[in-house]
């Protein structure tokens, strides 16, 4: 069975901690290909007069070494240095290390759904689709008494409010030009920034640093239980051919994920006890190396995807070298464990990724 996908080489251990993991933040950079994460810049993509936006040098000079290690750390530094030296990194396709989307589609709207419920929806079949009419994990969290009214979620996506289904969902999701209702002058300076701000996307997509600034300030002022946060410039640079921008995206979001985890690191309620899932929707092309700008499901590679988790209580394995599949739509019931809940829902919730004692 898929579900089941080999996940005996995937555990990972737990060990007994004086507190729970009470919190979770599930962070997702829009279609970052794998192999930029384990192998750092791409030279064939840099070298193309087409995509190198007519400055190789530069490119080289900032994110090049002939060591792979080296390399891929000077574009996520954080993402090397902590999240993979003190959690597991899985999707390393070099190891045989597979993480692919179970959705066929293979792009955003399903493959967030996937990510979400848990299940694949076969009629969600285009980023346009209506409200999603099926359970997400924070649906579920928030009908728990824990979790009750301490979620958010923030997006630079418009189409998050649908993924999401915020009408019925019951709690925040700033998404696109939303603002924050706040009386704090940080957060009123963020959304006047954000409604003056050069609109590149139009009204789909903001730009990620207010994406991430609301969603900071909105941890230090309301201490969510649960927060998501979805950065989208790396998917959109790559589709504009722009490779520089996609690697200079990458390496911002890894250094907001940096501020996350040290702000959480060191606040009383989050210390020692927060969960972090970082991963993406969907791959990218590759084997035709002028369809990585591209994603769907006639481009080989586009459901090839990758995921970390670091947690108080889980012994990282680093970056995994064991052969093995998994699949994204274990990932919500593999998040629900870790809150010590199992995710129910009216359709079907894909087994998580076992953690073995």
């Amino acid at each position: 069975m898929k579900n089941l996908c080999l996940l005996l080489f995937f555990c990972i251990s737990t060990t007994a901690l004086p507190q729970p993991i009470e919190n979770l933040i599930i962070i997702t950079t829009d279609g970052l290909r794998w192999q930029e994460v384990f192998t750092g810049m791409d030279t064939a993509i840099a070298n193309d007069s087409r995509y190198n936006q007519d400055d190789r040098s530069g490119i080289y000079e900032k994110y090049w070494s002939d060591n792979l290690k080296e390399r891929r750390k000077l574009l996520m530094p954080f993402f090397w240095s902590t999240v993979a030296a003190q959690g597991t990194v899985f999707g390393n396709r070099g190891y045989d290390n597979l993480v692919n989307t179970a959705n066929p589609y293979w792009f955003s709207y399903p493959g967030y759904s996937e990510l979400f419920t848990g299940y694949v929806d076969t009629l969600i079949n285009t980023n346009n689709y209506k409200n999603n009419p099926n359970t997400t994990l924070l649906d579920f969290l928030q009908q728990q008494p824990a979790f009750t009214n301490r979620i958010a979620g923030f997006g630079a996506w418009y189409a998050f409010d649908r993924i999401l289904n915020e009408p019925r969902a019951g709690f925040p999701v700033i998404c696109g030009f939303d603002t924050v209702a706040s009386s704090s002058t940080e957060q009123q300076l963020i959304n006047k920034m954000l409604k003056e701000s050069y609109r590149h996307w139009d009204d789909d997509e903001c730009q990620d640093v207010f994406t991430h600034h609301s969603a900071m300030q909105y941890l230090k002022e309301r201490s969510p239980k649960v927060l998501f946060v979805g950065y989208g410039e790396t998917d959109e640079w790559a589709h504009a051919g722009e490779y520089k921008d996609y690697l200079n995206a990458a390496h911002q979001v890894d250094d907001w994920i940096r501020q996350l985890w040290e702000y959480t690191s060191q606040h009383p309620q989050y210390k020692n006890k927060t969960a972090f899932l970082i991963t993406v929707d969907h791959g990218r092309g590759d084997e035709v190396k002028k369809q990585w700008t591209s994603h769907n499901a006639s481009i080989a590679g586009a459901d090839e995807t990758w995921f970390a988790i670091i947690a108080p209580g889980i012994k990282g394995k680093g970056e995994l070298r064991t052969a093995g599949k998994c699949y994204q739509e274990q990932l919500a019931q593999t998040m629900a464990t870790l809150l010590g809940l199992t995710f129910t829902a009216e359709h079907p919730v894909a087994n998580g990724i076992p953690l073995a004692k």
